[in-house]
């Protein structure tokens, strides 16, 4: 279709669309009253134009990608008739509304200029809390969405700027820490009238037809953007399973298969033969998984392409009704970040086949996400603090260390924070030595983190995975290394399972030790260049023994002794097979038998 703006008007009202929904982030960044708003940055804002469909998103977390498309499409077919000026909406269910969880609530702001409406202002933030049978409204053991909090339907949170008291009672009396949680909505609410002042503003100066033909123009070049990306890629069916370990004491894996088709400038995600839905939080609803969809082929794509809704349309998602990736109500899904990542994981190792240089290998499986709960001094906390890790070994560079994986752009809560935000004393952050996976390109280090806790009894409420499925490895690099929880490290220590079906109850000077996965390799590991071998051994992240073991590096009075490491690397090629060597240097650096130490029911309850 031709369009009559022209290209600079296109290219200013592209940037400020951008520019806006950046602005929005911000303000919720400064106004926040939570750690996990405005420390963790769990939160993401969006333009949307008056069909609802956004036409930008600020630099947020990616995991949210999928859910305006889905939450708005809801919003404009059931209000588009009553909507006003002045009016705010508010919802986070799942299944009635377009929300991914219960924890995530939408704040959106319809807009005007005079008497006809240009667009919204959209956000959505982790709530500190949301009500439910855990403290954080993210239990695994929940069966039900009934039991994960407080659940808003679609609905006015302002009427042509009156406000709903009811409403804001309702959630001052339905959730643990009020004071963040009412602060975190005013924070969103403060972002959601900059947008709308934003786009007033923009809409006026360049008159609503040219607003609204940019609009379509927008939608349509990142279409067209897209469609070329995908016809760059080789035509196939690729495919690639991977599993979650599963959960509690006796944890089943769970299954994640996928089927990516790439045929001409269309491209296809089925997920066809993955696990069927659980009696657990993990269960990963729609927006989720479009979501993680639209993600991974923009990761696989090298065009900057507009992040708008236009560049969905040659991407469709197949996800059968009643599995692990489309859900049917009543299924509980606080947890679904788990499904999310690993949905990642599954589609980066089928377009590994299609596009191996853009791909990197397995990164650290997401966020853990250790919770607290304590009443200490007379003061009730309530914590979140996702710890944030790796990523996998890329063709040509290593793995990251430190930084969320590409699913999430969260950030890690500096010590000091979290010590002012709960009664926890850091004991110990870092990264784990021999952690990660080996190859030409290392896989990212493993981070540590060991809570002692300061009030008399803390809860803890723990989601992790990556023991048992290792983050794999790509073009011979090896797999990562695994994820372990640790109470009391020592010589009377025990271990938790990844995903514990209860909450765990820990007594004043207890600790609790987190090991997060490291990223897989990338390429042989016998053709890293000792050189980096050797620093990462001077830099105290690898001993001699894993240099010898894995890398085949042989140093000698603090530098690599060529000719021996030359003739070991060859021994390595021929006579010996050390796929899982690295591993086993892992757990002596971490004291840990996996046969020894393995999980066991003992962990107290609450």
């Amino acid at each position: 279709m031709t369009y009559e703006v022209d290209q600079i008007t296109f290219e200013v009202i592209k940037n400020a669309l951008g520019t806006l929904a950046d602005e929005m982030a911000l303000v919720i960044m400064r106004t926040a009253y939570s750690e996990v708003l405005r420390d963790t940055m769990d939160y993401s804002t969006a333009m949307c134009d008056a069909n609802g469909r956004f036409v930008a998103q600020g630099l947020t977390n990616p995991i949210h990608l999928g859910s305006f498309p889905d939450a708005m499409r809801r919003l404009v077919e059931e209000h588009h008739e009553t909507t006003q000026r002045g009016d705010v909406f508010i919802f986070n269910d799942p299944y009635g509304s377009g929300g991914m969880h219960l924890p995530d609530i939408f704040i959106v702001r319809p807009v005007f200029v005079a008497t006809e409406l240009v667009g919204f202002a959209a956000t959505l933030g982790h709530q500190a809390d949301i009500g439910g049978i855990a403290p954080g409204g993210m239990a695994l053991y929940a069966t039900e969405i009934y039991q994960e909090g407080l659940r808003i339907p679609l609905m006015k949170l302002y009427d042509q700027g009156r406000p709903n008291i009811t409403m804001f009672q309702i959630l001052e009396k339905n959730v643990r820490v009020p004071d963040k949680v009412l602060g975190d909505i005013r924070a969103m609410l403060a972002a959601s009238a900059s947008g709308e002042k934003g786009l007033e503003q923009l809409v006026q100066r360049h008159g609503i037809k040219n607003f609204k033909e940019c609009v379509e123009a927008l939608h349509d070049h990142a279409e067209q953007l897209m469609r070329s990306e995908i016809a760059a890629l080789p035509d196939g069916v690729y495919e690639f399973e991977d599993w979650l370990d599963g959960l509690g004491d006796a944890p089943e894996p769970v299954r994640f298969k996928v089927a990516i088709t790439i045929k001409g400038e269309e491209i296809n995600i089925n997920w066809d033969g993955s696990s069927t839905q659980l009696k657990s939080a993990i269960n990963g609803p729609l927006p989720t998984t479009h979501s993680m969809g639209y993600l991974a082929v923009r990761c696989a794509v090298r065009a900057p392409i507009p992040n708008c809704e236009g560049f969905t349309r040659p991407i469709s998602i197949n996800a059968p009704i009643g599995t692990i990736v489309n859900p049917v109500e009543p299924a509980a899904c606080a947890s679904r970040g788990l499904i999310a990542y690993r949905m990642l994981d599954a589609m980066f190792g089928a377009l590994a086949k299609a596009a191996p240089e853009r791909i990197p290998a397995a990164c650290e499986g997401g966020p853990s996400a250790p919770q607290f709960s304590c009443t200490h001094e007379g003061k009730r906390y309530v914590w979140g603090g996702g710890m944030l890790g790796c990523w996998g070994g890329r063709r040509f560079l290593d793995g990251l260390d430190g930084v969320c994986n590409p699913g999430c752009n969260l950030s890690n809560q500096p010590i000091e924070l979290v010590e002012a935000s709960v009664p926890v004393e850091i004991s110990k952050y870092g990264f784990a030595e021999n952690s990660g996976g080996p190859g030409r390109s290392r896989g990212g280090y493993a981070l540590v983190r060991e809570f002692r806790f300061l009030a008399e009894e803390t809860s803890m409420h723990l989601r992790t995975d990556r023991r048992a499925t290792l983050p794999y490895g790509l073009e011979g690099g090896r797999d990562g290394t695994p994820s372990w929880n640790i109470v009391n490290p020592g010589p009377n220590q025990h271990t938790l399972p990844v995903c514990p079906m209860h909450s765990i109850a820990l007594k004043k000077g207890e600790t609790f030790k987190h090991i997060q996965p490291g990223g897989g390799g990338h390429g042989d590991p016998l053709e890293r260049p000792p050189e980096k071998v050797m620093d990462a051994v001077e830099n105290e992240m690898l001993t001699e023994a894993y240099a010898y073991d894995v890398y085949g590096v042989i140093i000698k009075d603090g530098t690599v002794d060529e000719e021996a490491t030359k003739e070991r690397r060859s021994v390595l090629r021929t006579t010996e097979t050390n796929d899982e060597a690295h591993v086993r240097h892992f757990y002596k650096s971490i004291n840990i038998d996996p046969i020894r130490d393995a999980p066991s029911s003992s962990a107290k309850r609450q």
